[in-house]
């Protein structure tokens, strides 16, 4: 009867060594679960911030390309409007060197002086013409540099934007 309370002992002992042992099996798992689970979160917080920062950097980005395109918008109609005024004293001065030719016409005696106006007449018309039609279309490209400027700018940032991912 002696040996029963020894391996009593020995198996009491041997059952808290292994609950032990489980025990501890069971807390290194979770700490090892904990550990896993706090550097999953760090590593999916840092991929959120870096969404976050791209879709703010995107959306300042469509910003200055609505403003540029505003701005561009803006400089085409301020320019329209001062070429349709420059169209129009043209128009207006052909009208009036028109008005005066038809008035000498009143005047003649022979055809021979109907002829000396009305060549007069159409080559003052013609250089006049010839003139102003080469400042409309200086005025023209100008306008077309100058609208497409805030344009060109926006375009010429995003090509050295995005291409530096490319060369890194």
């Amino acid at each position: 009867m002696a040996t029963e309370p020894k391996e009593s002992k020995r198996a009491l002992a041997m059952v808290e060594s292994q609950g032990a042992q489980a025990k501890k099996f069971v807390e290194d798992g979770a700490d090892q679960a904990r550990a896993t689970m706090e550097k999953n979160m760090e590593q999916v917080t840092k991929t959120a911030e870096g969404f976050f920062k791209a879709a703010e950097e995107a959306a300042e980005f469509s910003r200055g390309n609505i403003e540029a395109m505003t701005r561009s918008a803006q400089l085409f109609a301020s320019g329209f409007q001062d070429i349709g005024k420059q169209v129009f004293a043209v128009s207006q001065a052909l009208t009036d060197h028109a008005m005066e030719s038809a008035k000498a016409f009143a005047g003649v005696k022979s055809l021979k002086e109907v002829a000396d106006i009305q060549a007069a007449f159409a080559k003052a018309s013609m250089e006049r013409s010839m003139n102003e039609a080469a400042k409309l279309q200086e005025a023209t490209l100008r306008l077309a540099e100058t609208a497409s400027a805030p344009l060109q700018a926006r375009m010429t940032m995003a090509v050295e934007k995005f291409s530096k991912p490319l060369a890194a």
